[in-house]
């Protein structure tokens, strides 16, 4: 009796994260109204488990629905920018400091991944691999929920690293953020590393800024 509505429901989960990806991508690109007959057949499901993924997209914030009028990709404002933005550098230092000091281990594979961040020549990659490199930092957060709204607003900043690397052909890179960070963790000092974060996390804004307001 179980196995229908479960299956349903990872099938709305890999939708969507298709559409998730095609908006951070560029593939569906801001203030473009979602064809959801064509968005079904090129990802060869069907249309309910599309709207359901539509809708969590839409509470996510990537996508803005109308009554009787479907779905559009939300546009890239700095408006919202700003108010998303600061966000982050109060959530992610508060995660650090609940999962305290991390074993030697886990600061090593860290200090590899940044290695890696600072390796990578394509945007996509760059993107997804200083993500990878917060949630692996914070992992150890025992407030689950805490961990939740960061990957929330993860995804809804993303699109906005993702366009300004896209149509500026650069990389951002916050790979001596990173580095402090680890310092601090490798002398024990969990204010340090919270702040040298919070600092990481608010250093992207003036790109970004100065982008959207030349657009």
């Amino acid at each position: 009796m179980l196995a229908t509505p479960l299956k349903r429901e990872n099938i709305a989960e890999a939708v969507a994260s298709a559409v998730r990806t095609m908006i951070v991508d560029g593939r569906l690109p801001e203030g473009r109204r979602v064809n959801e007959v064509r968005l079904a057949e090129s990802l060869s499901v069907s249309r309910t488990p599309l709207r359901e993924a539509l809708s969590g997209l839409a509470r996510e914030g990537a996508l803005l629905g109308a009554a009787g009028h479907g779905y559009t990709v939300r546009p890239l404002t700095l408006q919202e920018f700003d108010q998303l933005y600061g966000i982050r550098p109060l959530l992610d230092p508060e995660a650090l400091r609940l999962a305290g000091l991390p074993e030697r281990a886990r600061v090593e594979e860290l200090e590899q991944m940044n290695r890696m961040f600072a390796a990578a020549t394509d945007p996509g990659e760059a993107i997804a691999l200083d993500d990878e490199w917060h949630r692996r930092l914070i992992d150890a957060c025992p407030n689950r929920v805490l961990i939740e709204l960061i990957e929330q607003f993860m995804l809804r900043t993303r699109r906005y690293e993702a366009a300004l690397m896209r149509e500026t052909k650069s990389v951002l890179r916050g790979t001596e953020d990173h580095a402090h960070i680890l310092a601090a963790l490798r002398d024990g000092n969990l204010p340090a590393a919270c702040a040298a974060l919070k600092a990481n996390l608010m250093s992207g804004r003036a790109p970004i800024v100065e982008w959207l307001r030349n657009r």
